[in-house]
This record gives C-alpha cells, sequence and structure tokens, in this order.
C-alpha cells in the first residue's frame, strides 16, 4: 500500500529563512512521488511514531545535510492531486536554517536547491501545497511584494 494513492498521507514542509530573510527552494526530482519539476519548500513523509517536528528536521538533515530551528506552526492544507489521485495531508511550519550548507542529498527526489526572495517565488512553478503555505504566509505575515514579483 501506499502513502498518498492507497490511504491519506501525512507530509510535513518548512518554509527555512537563511540569516538574509531568503527562503530554500527544493525542485522536485524524477522519482518524487508528486508534482515532479515542480519547486516546493522542502519537506517529506511522516513516518509511524514519528512527531510532525521530528520528521522536519530529520528529513532536512537526511535530504539536506543542514540543521533547522522551528519557529513556529505556519498551517495545515489538504494536498489533494486530482490529476495524479493523491491525497495528502501537510502541515508546514516556519523555521530558521541554524547551521550546514544546503545540498542535494537524494539527488532522485530533488533535482536542485536554492535561496530565494519571496518576491523571486513563481507561482506558475511551484508545488500546491507550497502554494497555500506562501500565501498563508504572506496573508499572515503582512508582506507586499514588489511590484515586478511573480507571486
Amino acid at each position: 500500500m501506499q502513502k498518498g494513492i492507497d490511504y491519506i498521507g501525512v507530509g510535513v514542509g518548512a518554509v527555512i529563512f537563511d540569516s538574509n530573510g531568503k527562503v530554500l527552494l527544493a525542485q522536485r526530482g524524477p522519482q518524487a512521488n508528486n508534482e515532479t519539476g515542480k519547486w516546493e519548500f522542502p519537506g517529506g513523509s511522516v513516518e509511524f511514531g514519528d512527531t510532525l517536528i521530528e520528521t522536519i528536521k530529520r528529513e532536512m538533515r537526511e535530504e539536506h545535510g543542514i540543521e533547522i530551528e522551528i519557529l513556529s506552526l505556519l498551517g495545515v492544507c489538504d494536498h489533494i492531486l486530482t490529476d495524479e489521485k493523491q491525497h495528502w495531508v501537510s502541515p508546514s511550519f516556519v523555521a530558521r536554517h541554524v547551521a550546514g550548507v544546503p545540498k542535494i542529498m537524494e539527488p532522485k527526489k530533488c533535482s536542485a536547491i536554492r535561496w530565494v526572495e519571496l518576491s523571486e517565488i513563481n507561482i506558475d512553478d511551484i508545488t500546491e501545497a507550497t502554494k497555500h503555505d506562501l500565501h498563508t504566509y504572506i496573508t499572515r505575515h503582512g508582506y507586499t511584494a514588489p511590484a515586478n514579483s511573480k507571486i
């Protein structure tokens, strides 16, 4: 049985800020479970017995070699992908980069990573959960995107 397909999966993510106020984006690789090629705030699947916070911290160590500090729960979205016949529940956190240089440690799951300004995020190139998280963050924190923004 497969998470998200045979039963509702839980995938946790984080909007991770560096010391310059940029956020970490990861591009979903060729063997990602869904939305291949789209950019996302990084995350991963919750395993039985792990808490949401344990999961996101573990995923960032395993997939990108970084340590993060969780600042707050951003929200939870219904990540329903009708075309891919998948259903996920996706809690997301706001986090701060603490240590390590981000790198791709699972190249089949992640094709690229980069730090970007919120205004540099192209809404057409991101996952559905990341769209939800970006909208929630902007609404909650009063961010106003510059006129030339892609958001």
